[in-house]
């Protein structure tokens, strides 16, 4: 069996439950859908959003921190939690961020491939590949 055009890209969706979510945007990246904002594209460039008194650094340091301004903190695991929301921050070999991903309330992971379409996987389906591979996840209280 040929393996899809996403597969080629992220080698560890082969064999995982997978699907394409929503069609392509390019109105927001990943780390704007993480947050559930479909209205910019995120990032600490100067041409981007970016939250208000966070250094525009491509660090981890600097990711936790935006979603800091959003409550999200640090926690152990990424196992499903009730009452909480999770994101998980990729990077790369040299310590950069990446991409990051949403847990859905099924315990999947929701992700926006760029300029590509929305998808729902499993958390290490995206890892082996140009996001490389999460250092961190983060949690805040389900918002109502």
């Amino acid at each position: 069996m040929a393996s899809s055009p996403l597969e080629d890209i992220f080698p560890n969706l082969k064999g995982t439950a997978y699907a394409i979510a929503s069609p392509a945007n390019t109105e927001y990246n990943c780390i704007a859908w993480s947050v559930g904002d479909t209205e910019q594209w995120w990032w600490p460039s100067p041409l981007y959003y970016w939250p208000p008194g966070v250094p525009r650094e491509e660090t981890v340091e600097a990711f936790v921190r935006g979603y800091g301004t959003l409550g999200f903190v640090p926690c152990k695991d990424d196992s499903l939690e009730p009452g909480f929301e999770k994101i998980a921050i990729y990077v790369e070999q040299g310590r950069k961020p990446t991409h990051a991903a949403r847990q859905l309330s099924n315990g999947q992971w929701t992700s926006k491939l760029g300029k590509s379409e929305d998808i729902e996987h499993a958390l290490h389906g995206l890892e082996n590949s140009p996001y490389g591979s999460v250092v961190l996840i983060l949690k805040r209280p389900v918002r109502r």
